[in-house]
């Protein structure tokens, strides 16, 4: 028995299985294969989308999964730097977003509520998105204005605030409209990293000025 490392590429010789623990840090672990796996695509994926329904059956046990041909050279490359995102000093994780584009449900107040305190990934989280609770002390975000939303289009990262005032941030099986207000959108590498964090995770908003990496001095739009 021998135990592969994290981030590097080895060979699984014949005969030999490979055994994949849970993750002890982060909340997925992701296994490659040389030449990719080999299957009926649809829409030219063949990952499974858990909301809609479409893509192949998700995996059972038992199940086998053909790889690819190898065609030509294919190198097999060298160790990679951990995408694990890092927690800041104070134990919580940042995710950095811009404003929009209906923050002006919220006011300047409704974006400051939601950078200024703590929010904890609930329990009821999955591929669609992180169900977000307020963390000791925390409070929902609250709508300055009635009504609801004509169904809009939603990108991946989108934080979006049903009636209870207490967001859903999309990940990877988000649907593709909705009628509740969106705040503000996660930037694209962070979604990833949002991806990783575990139920109970303390989280803590940056939001960024629109096409730059630099915070904001104040919650309100410019």
């Amino acid at each position: 028995m021998r135990t592969a490392a994290m981030n590097v590429p080895f060979i699984l010789r014949d005969k030999e299985t490979l055994s994949c623990s849970a993750a002890t840090a982060g909340l997925r672990s992701y296994l490659a294969v040389r030449g990719g796996f080999d299957g009926h695509r649809v829409l030219g994926s063949l990952s499974t989308d858990s909301l809609s329904g479409l893509g192949p059956a998700p995996l059972q046990p038992g199940e086998r999964l053909p790889t690819a041909r190898i065609r030509g050279t294919h190198p097999v490359g060298g160790a990679e730097p951990s995408t694990l995102p890092q927690p800041e000093p104070d134990g919580c994780f940042r995710l950095r977003l811009v404003a929009g584009p209906r923050d002006d449900w919220f006011g300047p107040q409704g974006l400051e509520r939601l950078v200024s305190q703590t929010w904890e990934v609930s329990a009821q989280s999955s591929r669609v998105g992180l169900r977000l609770s307020n963390a000791a002390g925390g409070r929902p975000l609250v709508r300055l204005r009635a009504g609801e939303l004509e169904s809009e289009g939603m990108v991946r990262g989108s934080l979006q605030v049903p009636p209870s005032g207490l967001p859903v941030l999309f990940l990877a099986d988000h649907p593709v409209t909705g009628g509740y207000p969106v705040i503000a959108t996660l930037v694209d590498e962070d979604v990833s990293k949002a991806a990783q964090l575990a139920p109970g995770t303390p989280i803590r908003f940056v939001l960024l000025e629109p096409g730059s990496s630099m915070p904001r001095t104040g919650g309100g739009r410019r």
